[in-house]
């Protein structure tokens, strides 16, 4: 899982979410990675963002923990306005195992993943902790 903020109290907001997912049913938060600011993507003027990777092992469908990543986001005050635009938060689902889903609203592995270099060090910071 991706976390990212950029908004309010940032380190909170990723804190708040780590607790969160790891609060999920059938689900236990296995490692995480080093918090890292980052540039926003996308060319919008916004604040700089604090990004970071967690491991989750989880017995839920991706779908229910996409529900579940939404419903956490709207407990930190995430409002959908506008695309690539600033947030409280910001959960992604990067990779779940070796499964993939290519749905409208869901696509796994995370269609930028290739292209954030923060994501790549983060993935194999995180590598350590996979069972």
């Amino acid at each position: 899982m991706a976390l990212g903020s950029n908004l309010g109290d940032r380190a909170a907001h990723l804190h708040r979410a780590r607790q969160a997912l790891g609060s999920l049913p059938q689900t236990e938060l296995l490692g995480e990675s080093t918090i890292e600011e980052t540039p926003p993507l996308g060319g919008m003027e916004q604040p700089a963002y604090l990004n970071q990777m967690v491991l989750l092992e989880t017995g839920l469908a991706p779908r229910a923990l996409l529900q579940a990543c939404q419903a956490i986001e709207r407990s930190e005050g995430r409002k959908r306005t506008e695309h690539w635009g600033p947030r409280t938060l910001d959960l992604d689902i990067v990779r779940f195992g070796a499964r993939q889903v290519t749905d409208s609203d869901l696509i796994i592995p995370h269609p930028e993943l290739s292209n954030r270099d923060f994501w790549q060090r983060e993935l194999a910071e995180l590598s350590s902790h996979e069972r």
